[in-house]
């Protein structure tokens, strides 16, 4: 099923366009990458998702129902996680969870059992610090807490990761990976090595349209064919190797890399005949960072 759908989305700022024609569809249980460059018009179509901005053209539906600008019955499927969250700052991140259920009208003895389970999720579980002296990792942490609250079907994320540090990212992503069976988890970023951690599929956002989209796997093999690596035990045999195929390109030390993998029998031919050692030979793997830069033509 799918959990997010968008269709033909448009969205102008005047004369401005910043989307022109976005469609894509999230099913449901998997982390789903939203990614591109910073400006390119992530937050204006999360702001669309939750009802924050009318479209100019298309539609979205949340769980097969229709967003409406303004007062959407969608919202009640969605949990939302901006990229600085904001809160009370002079509550424990009990008080907070406490306040998010009561104005919610969940029942008093559901919030205890939920403030806890998701305390323990988030590691804040024995936090008793006001919110005021939290880290941004912890705030973050707390963010996701009170984005998961009410059980969402749909987790919206803007940007989570983009102001933590190493440890923080590594725990937040953790935190992201472990709820998918709960939840469907929409983490729009502009950090490729995050997405390529956690997420099943991915929708590349570029001048205002959808420039690739599917999983990690078909987007690797949407780049052009991998290229080798070859090492060479000996450093005069890699210089042997480079005048008798220009082509090749010396990496560092005896290393070298071949971008054309069909000229590969020919060199290995010439390497057979003349006994070379070989150390190393190796496919080089497509790394998403190459397609975006591939996409964005840097």
């Amino acid at each position: 099923m799918e959990m997010l759908a968008l269709s033909h989305v448009q969205k102008h700022f005047g004369e401005k366009e910043v989307l022109k024609d976005v469609s894509f569809s999230v099913p449901e249980h998997t982390v789903f990458g939203f990614v591109g460059q910073n400006g390119v018009g992530k937050t204006t179509a999360m702001k669309m998702i939750l009802g924050l901005l009318p479209v100019s053209g298309g539609e979205i539906r949340v769980n097969d129902v229709p967003v409406r600008y303004g007062n959407t019955p969608t919202n009640r499927f969605v949990g939302y996680l901006p990229d600085v969250p904001e809160f009370y700052s002079y509550m424990t991140p009990k008080e907070y969870l406490r306040f998010c259920g009561e104005i919610s009208g969940m029942p008093s003895k559901e919030i205890v059992s939920r403030s806890d389970e998701l305390l323990k999720l988030t590691g804040l579980g024995q936090e008793k610090r006001r919110i005021k002296g939290f880290s941004r990792g912890m705030k973050q942490r707390l963010g996701i807490a009170q984005a998961l609250f009410n059980r969402p079907r749909l987790l919206i994320c803007d940007e989570p990761t983009s102001a933590l540090d190493p440890v923080g990212r590594k725990e937040l992503l953790d935190i992201l990976a472990s709820v998918k069976e709960h939840t469907t988890v929409l983490f729009s970023t502009h950090i490729l090595s995050d997405v390529e951690q956690i997420c099943d599929e991915i929708a590349l956002l570029h001048e205002g349209r959808i420039a690739v989209k599917g999983s990690l796997e078909e987007m690797r093999k949407r780049k052009k064919e991998a290229a080798m690596e070859l090492e060479m035990e000996r450093v005069e045999e890699t210089k042997s190797l480079l005048s008798a195929f220009p082509f090749l390109k010396n990496a560092q030390g005896s290393t070298l890399v071949l971008e054309d993998a069909k000229r590969l029998p020919d060199i290995l031919h010439f390497i057979a005949d003349r006994k070379m050692a070989v150390v190393r030979m190796e496919r080089q793997e497509t790394a998403l960072v190459d397609l975006f830069m591939e996409v964005v033509g840097k």
